[in-house]
């Protein structure tokens, strides 16, 4: 997901999600209901949750330097874990809590009407969130199964606003439904029940927040659709041998580090090798510019050399080896 795409349904669901906390607290005092206060909690932790990932976002995009010397990407993975965290603590946690309590000194709810008026303005804008974040999400994806997709993304901010605006619209219809059952069928624990569910609901968002986020965070390999192209770069250049690895770090959502073990032929002399260091990685940053860093790694060529091809060749892995290449 472009920055551009990510900051614009970022804010949009920060905005949203605000304006929905301030109505749904104010609704909760006013009738009573638990399961409104719990609503009302879970749009202001979504609030912190999107100021988060705007931090981490502004943090993220600060040049490389001594510390960092490939840059602050990753550190958008961190305060979306952070993300992961409070879903699961603040909104779960505080949910089940709330329904415990009123499983156990049930209260009837007061003009229950006011609840429905106040959820049916959060559908239309938890809906509008939701629309918006799908669309740049869908643009991204392409033909790749959704559930894929989130597994496969390498940012963070657009699957996170994904699942809490799912997982809002789904905690919306909880609450409807014992607010419901609570005021006009008879039930005053329903309430309860349904902070409990919405508190389960954002458990399960949660883990599957933290899953994703920790993947990347502890090192998670470039995509395949990336590896793939250096792949064909790789084979179309017949100055390479053989190439014994291929590895690579997700350093940022386009921020991508690799890693090439190659045999190069043995009559190439260090001027004809870094020539062509430079121009594979011309080649790969052509077809995957989010590929910003190359290192290299020469190995032996196989079968018997003259002793003198032998010598240069170590020593021209010796040296690419320490240089590395970088780009």
């Amino acid at each position: 997901m472009a920055e551009g795409g990510s900051k614009f349904v970022v804010y949009a669901a920060l905005a949203g999600n605000l304006a929905i906390a301030v109505v749904k607290f104010a609704a909760s005092w006013w009738t009573g209901s638990h399961a409104m206060l719990t609503e009302a909690v879970h749009s202001l932790v979504d609030t912190g949750n999107q100021s988060l990932l705007l931090y981490g976002m502004s943090r993220s995009a600060r040049p490389p330097d001594d510390n960092h010397p490939f840059g602050h990407g990753m550190e958008l993975y961190f305060w979306s874990f952070v993300v992961a965290l409070m879903v699961f603590l603040a909104g779960g946690g505080y949910s089940i809590y709330e329904g415990i309590q009123k499983l156990s000194q049930p209260e009837p709810i007061r003009e229950a009407w006011i609840n429905f008026v106040v959820l049916g303005a959060s559908v239309l804008f938890e809906g509008t969130s939701f629309g918006l974040a799908w669309r740049e999400f869908s643009r991204r994806r392409g033909d790749v199964p959704v559930w894929s997709a989130i597994r496969r993304s390498k940012d963070p901010t657009g699957f996170s606003v994904i699942l809490e605006d799912a997982a809002a619209l789904l905690g919306l219809a909880f609450a409807a439904l014992g607010v419901a059952a609570s005021a006009y069928g008879g039930m005053p624990k329903a309430d309860g029940i349904a902070s409990i569910a919405i508190g389960l609901l954002l458990l399960g968002a949660a883990m599957v927040l933290a899953r994703e986020t920790r993947s990347l965070l502890t090192g998670e390999s470039a995509s395949r659709r990336v590896l793939d192209a250096v792949r064909a770069v790789l084979v179309s250049e017949d100055r390479i041998l053989h190439t014994h690895g291929l590895q690579s770090i997700q350093l940022g959502p386009s921020d991508v580090l690799l890693a090439l073990a190659i045999d190069v032929r043995p009559d190439l002399d260090v001027a004809t090798i870094e020539a062509m260091g430079a121009d594979i990685r011309r080649r790969i940053q052509a077809v995957q510019p989010i590929v910003s860093h190359v290192f290299f790694k020469l190995g032996p060529t196989e079968g018997p050399a003259p002793a003198a091809d032998g010598e240069a060749t170590a020593s021209l892995s010796s040296a690419a080896s320490a240089a590395g290449s970088d780009s």
